[in-house]
């Protein structure tokens, strides 16, 4: 019981001290690559994600180098200063550039605080200025992780519906809920 007051006195400190707390976006760098195994080596956070949890070093640096720095808009999601995320968006191609595909991760222990929403809306007010030709943003969240879906909806996404057997992740077909949020709204 003392353990469980503790644990709740805790998280309640942390709850009312992110009202001060500063949340920015910044681009991902190759010196973030310890923070970034905070997030990308956790399976709770993995397990909604098309990428397997990190096991060593060496593979998020090579992931830092290969794909988050070429991407074209991959930023560091910091509370603080410090990385404890991240979040994209990828463009789609010739007659569908007017699209773009949000995706975010957060470490585990910050979910529940209102910082990937914070940060969700932050990237949506930004990507709509860096590429003005976007007009609609979209997100694709697996039916099974309602936590995700909930930071889209208080960030403005409009939940569009299911997509049956819409791809695969980790060996299983998975059904996702289509979210999109356009330049207009």
């Amino acid at each position: 019981m003392e353990s469980d007051t503790s644990s709740n006195l805790e998280n309640l400190k942390l709850s009312n001290k992110l009202e001060d707390d500063i949340i920015t976006l910044r681009l991902l760098e190759l010196t973030d690559v310890d923070d970034f195994m905070e997030w990308f080596g956790d399976d709770n956070v993995s397990k909604f994600c098309s990428w397997d949890t990190f096991k060593s070093k060496e593979d998020a640096i090579s992931y830092v180098v290969d794909v988050a720095i070429p991407h074209p808009w991959f930023k560091a999601i910091c509370l603080n200063g410090k990385p404890i995320g991240t979040i994209s968006v990828s463009p789609f191609h010739g007659t569908n550039k007017c699209r773009g595909e949000l995706g975010y991760v957060i470490a585990s222990k910050y979910w529940g605080k209102g910082i990937a929403t914070k940060a969700v809306k932050m990237a949506v007010s930004a990507i709509f200025v860096d590429w003005p030709h976007l007009e609609r943003l979209e997100a694709l969240v697996d039916v099974d992780n309602p936590g995700s879906q909930r930071v889209l909806e208080k960030a403005g996404f409009k939940k569009e519906g299911v997509l049956r057997k819409y791809y695969l992740l980790k060996g299983k077909t998975k059904d996702i809920v289509m979210f999109s949020i356009l330049s207009s709204d």
